[in-house]
């Protein structure tokens, strides 16, 4: 039986999703969505059901909408780290859903981690 790609993607999400939350009980996760013109983030406490911090291209605040690139999303990883610290946050771990890391999801990661978030 053929599988389509949102299916497949859906299943990489949820492996990916699945082995983190195993190894890392009790952390905050720091959750990417990525679509073909924005990119958001969210850091989630599981525990408790509630989002502490996010960050994305479609606020106007930033001037990233409809930016999907490379600085864009340093710029959103550099955003939600000083959210976090704002929240009195300073460690998660990095969902990146069932997307590969690299290029912007990389880049997220990497400026979140240059300013000051643990991930």
């Amino acid at each position: 039986m053929a599988s389509t790609k949102l299916e497949l993607f859906q299943k990489r999400r949820m492996r990916v999703r699945n082995k983190l939350k195993a190894v890392n009980e009790g952390k905050l996760r720091l959750s990417v969505h990525r679509s073909s013109k924005n990119i958001s983030v969210q850091l989630i406490d599981d525990a408790r059901g509630v989002t502490l911090a996010s960050a994305s291209t479609l606020e106007k605040d930033l001037g990233l909408v409809g930016k999907n690139n490379v600085e864009a999303a340093a710029k959103i990883g550099a955003t939600i780290a000083e959210r976090a610290k704002a929240a009195g946050v300073t460690e998660a771990y990095f969902d990146r859903g069932g997307f590969l890391f690299h290029g912007k999801i990389k880049a997220l990661a990497d400026a979140a981690r240059e300013n000051g978030l643990t991930i």
